[in-house]
């Protein structure tokens, strides 16, 4: 970076100052960019280790990378705590340092701006908040590194970078979970205990799913009949969404859905007023858990563990689910959860409802900011992670004949997998609940496919609950929703200032409606909503998005 374009991004920053925004978590602010940033020139990256490729050789020297994650719920585990983590950093000196968002995602980052100093990565949603630092200069480009390192470059591939690419023909995020494939893990989990003592019912439908949680209040009354997990984030309550609705793939992040070419008030869309009606249905019925909108994760699991959920449907259930499976069913072998088909309305094709989404460029997206002194490191470090070595680590711990996996296959990319993994590889819930929450540049196709096939080769009780309803269930139920990425407006547009107030009318509306105390208040609380937010020029934000939409579409048809 020149003298002269340094220069003029400083001053630039001086003057701007970015608007509020709703970042993905609530109604957060976006920080105000009022003073430069410590910007190092463009190749300073100093003391770069290599081979004789040229590429950056980790384990000669340590290596120091501060990590800040841009969620309000996002707590990092302790890095070195976990067996996979503890090897990255013993065997390639790297330590990474947590900066936490404090439980206020946008303050936060607005703190790191203020004080001049932004965490070396920057892991978050591909959204306004990054996109506002990647404009004014403060995120590194990492064209040169794609090329130049193997692992991004080989399994993203063409398709997957070109939709990376920012307006400046730049790519400046490394994607997490991109994929050429469908997966995912939103769904249904139902506990075997109770099922199995109310008779193993049948449960397929909306009203087989309100019958059996009438069933279960009945007699179990210490049990949460229907537990939603983060509902404050959709989750539950976007999954009984997809149960009234086919081919619903916007859910309600958009605050929208398709009809026929447009994209149309989610207030108005009958499937989203059938499921209203029905959540309120569930609350005031005591057949929801009271404290949906207010829980954290660790009450949710708590509450999987101690055997007190008969239904949990959420974005990812696995996560936690499969934690308290292993413990249940360690004291058990008959008890734990299990996966069921998507819950459908009676009527409905039931192969058109997903109740959850995934897009071939993935979850979210890391970054890497200007003010970090080794990018090209830290970049190297993320291409390790994405690649087989770094993949496997993660996923099944260390390397070694007292391991799940030692070494590969003569092709390079297939793990030994030990008799440790084949005689009982649930034992490897311990690993992976914690470092799924350290894969910040997850490659959905090596991880998926690698452990697919191997687990294929054992006996059914022997393979991994998770991966085994992946297979069976998840994976085959998530809507492509690669055409409704990135449609959300920047801030500062007269767009992003619509979608501020009518994300706040939402908000409102969606407590307010799942508290109805009838089906016509939910009904009213819905249709205020809609006409408020028509006031504050909701039209012209759906008109945007729909042309966001539609030039999604036509990119990926031209592909």
């Amino acid at each position: 970076m020149n003298r002269e374009r340094r220069k003029f991004i400083w001053i630039f920053l001086l003057g701007l100052v970015v608007s509020t925004i709703s970042a993905c978590s609530g109604n957060e602010a976006s920080p105000a960019v009022s003073s430069p940033m410590d910007i190092p020139e463009a190749g300073m990256s100093g003391g770069i280790e290599r081979t004789g490729s040229g590429l950056y050789e980790f384990g000669k020297e340590p290596l120091h990378f501060t990590f800040y994650a841009h969620y309000s719920y996002y707590t990092m585990p302790q890095w070195g705590a976990d067996p996979s983590s503890k090897w990255i950093r013993d065997h390639l000196k790297i330590d990474i340092e947590a900066v936490s968002a404090e439980g206020n995602a946008a303050q936060k980052l607005q703190k790191m701006i203020a004080g001049k100093k932004l965490s070396d990565m920057i892991w978050g949603q591909r959204d306004s908040d990054l996109e506002r630092l990647r404009e004014v200069g403060l995120l590194v480009p990492l064209d040169d590194y794609i090329e130049k390192y193997p692992n991004l470059r080989k399994w993203a591939g063409p398709k997957i970078l070109n939709m990376l690419r920012a307006s400046d023909g730049h790519i400046y995020y490394f994607p997490n979970y991109y994929t050429n494939r469908p997966y995912g893990n939103a769904g249904y989990v139902v506990n075997k205990r109770i099922y199995r003592e109310l008779g193993s019912p049948k449960l397929e439908t909306t009203d087989d799913l309100y019958q059996y949680l009438k069933r279960v209040k009945a007699r179990y009354p210490d049990v949460i009949p229907f537990e939603t997990g983060l509902a404050k984030e959709g989750n539950g309550i976007d999954q009984l969404f997809s149960a009234f609705k086919e081919d619903n793939f916007s859910f309600t992040r958009y605050l929208a859905v398709t009809s026929e070419e447009r994209m149309t008030s989610i207030y108005k869309d009958e499937g989203f007023r059938q499921s209203a009606m029905y959540v309120a249905k569930l609350m005031r019925e005591g057949l929801m858990t009271p404290d949906a909108l207010t829980q954290t994760e660790d009450q949710v699991s708590e509450k999987l563990m101690k055997d007190r959920v008969a239904v949990f449907a959420s974005a990812d259930p696995i996560k936690m689910a499969m934690k308290a499976n292993a413990e249940l069913s360690r004291k058990n072998p008959e008890n734990g959860y299990f996966f069921i088909d998507p819950i459908y309305k009676q009527g409905l094709d039931k192969s058109k409802i997903y109740p959850g989404t995934y897009n071939v460029l993935g979850w979210n997206v890391m970054a890497i900011t200007a003010g970090a002194k080794n990018p090209e490191a830290i970049f190297a470090m993320l291409d390790w992670m994405t690649g087989p070595e770094g993949s496997a680590v993660q996923m099944w711990g260390p390397p070694g004949p007292d391991g799940y996996w030692d070494g590969f296959k003569e092709d390079g990319m297939t793990p030994n997998f030990t008799s440790k993994y084949s005689e009982n590889p649930n034992n490897l819930t311990e690993i992976q609940s914690i470092s799924g929450d350290l894969i910040w540049v997850g490659n959905t196709v090596y991880l998926d496919q690698t452990k697919s096939e191997y687990e294929a080769t054992l006996p059914e009780k022997n393979r991994n609950w998770s991966t085994y309803w992946q297979n069976r269930v998840t994976w085959k139920s998530q809507g492509d929703a690669t055409p409704f990425i990135n449609l959300y407006p920047l801030p500062d547009t007269e767009e992003g200032a619509i979608y501020r107030g009518i994300k706040d009318i939402w908000l409102k509306a969606r407590v307010n409606a799942m508290y109805g105390k009838t089906d016509e208040e939910v009904l009213s609380i819905l249709d205020s909503a809609d006409d408020e937010s028509m006031d504050l020029g909701f039209q012209r934000y759906l008109d945007f998005i729909t042309s966001k939409w539609r030039a999604n579409v036509k990119l990926l048809n031209t592909e």
